[in-house]
C-alpha cells in the first residue's frame, strides 16, 4: 500500500480538492481525481522532506490556535496600519532571526506561519539553517520580534519535531 501511496493524506487532499475545483461528481472527474491522488504523490516523492515524526500532538494543536490568532491579529492590524499611516511612517525592515531548529519539517512549517501571516514574508534561510531573514511590514522593536519568533514558533516547532 505504501509504495503506491506514499502520502495518503496528501492524496486524500488532492482527490478533494480536485473534486471541489470541478464541482462535479461526473465519473470521468472523480476517475482523474483518483488517478491525480495516486501519481503526484509518488512523481513528487523525491521533494518531500524527511518523513514526520511527529511527537506532541497537543503541542502542535496549542501551536495551530496561536498561530491562527497571531494571523488574524496581524490581518486586522496590517489592515489598521494601511489605512491610517502614510507611508513614511511605517518602518518595513528586515530582521535576522538564529535559529536553533534544524529539522526541515520545522523549518518548512515556520515558513508556512511567516508567510501566512499578514506582515511578515521569509526572505531566506541560511545555508547552515543557522539563521532566517524575515521582511516585516512595521518593524516596533526587533528584539522584540526576534523573540517571538523564536518562543511563538520555534521552541513549540523544536518539541514537537526533535524533541
Amino acid at each position: 500500500m505504501k509504495r503506491w501511496m506514499p502520502s495518503p493524506p496528501l492524496s486524500l487532499a488532492l482527490f478533494v480538492v480536485w473534486l471541489l475545483l470541478n464541482q462535479s461528481l461526473h465519473l470521468a472527474t472523480v476517475l482523474f481525481a483518483a488517478v491525480l491522488a495516486i501519481v503526484v504523490p509518488l512523481i513528487t516523492k523525491g521533494l518531500r522532506p524527511a518523513t514526520v515524526r511527529m511527537r506532541k500532538p497537543g503541542v502542535a494543536l496549542r501551536l495551530t490556535g496561536v498561530a491562527l490568532r497571531d494571523m488574524l491579529h496581524s490581518a486586522l492590524t496590517v489592515g489598521r496600519l494601511l489605512l491610517t499611516r502614510r507611508n513614511s511612517a511605517m518602518a518595513p525592515a528586515f530582521v535576522t532571526v538564529p535559529l536553533d531548529v534544524r529539522d526541515p519539517n520545522a523549518l518548512a512549517v515556520l515558513s508556512m506561519i511567516c508567510c501566512l501571516t499578514p506582515g511578515t514574508a521569509w526572505a531566506e534561510v541560511a545555508f547552515d539553517r543557522s539563521a532566517l531573514l524575515i521582511h516585516v511590514f512595521d518593524l516596533i522593536d526587533e528584539q522584540a520580534f526576534i523573540d517571538l519568533i523564536k518562543n511563538r514558533y520555534e521552541k513549540p516547532l523544536m518539541e514537537i519535531f526533535e524533541s
